[in-house]
């Protein structure tokens, strides 16, 4: 690849990661402020949705597979305490 072509790969994943580290602030400020905790449970969907995005920009920027590995980990758990979180709001508990 040309000069060129990896200096704008390197902005576009920097200016991604700054994008995405704002989302997850805003989303940061949601979890904390609420004002309902259905809305609290979106935010923590969100902000994990936004890590997972940031590990796939990284898992590019530094071309290593883990990354992947750690993205998908990451959504699997977020979906658990999701579906966790979702059934105690609805039930009171649970199991």
């Amino acid at each position: 690849m040309s000069d060129v072509s990896i200096d704008v790969l390197s902005l576009s994943i920097t200016a991604t990661l700054v994008m995405y580290a704002l989302a997850m602030a805003i989303g940061a400020v949601r979890i904390l402020r609420g004002p309902t905790a259905q809305d609290r449970v979106l935010a923590m969907d969100f902000v994990y949705v936004a890590g997972m995005l940031v590990m796939l920009v990284l898992a590019i920027r530094y071309d290593s597979e883990m990354y992947f590995e750690g993205a998908l980990m990451m959504v699997l758990f977020g979906f658990v305490g999701s579906v966790a979180l979702a059934k105690f709001l609805l039930r009171g508990a649970v199991i």
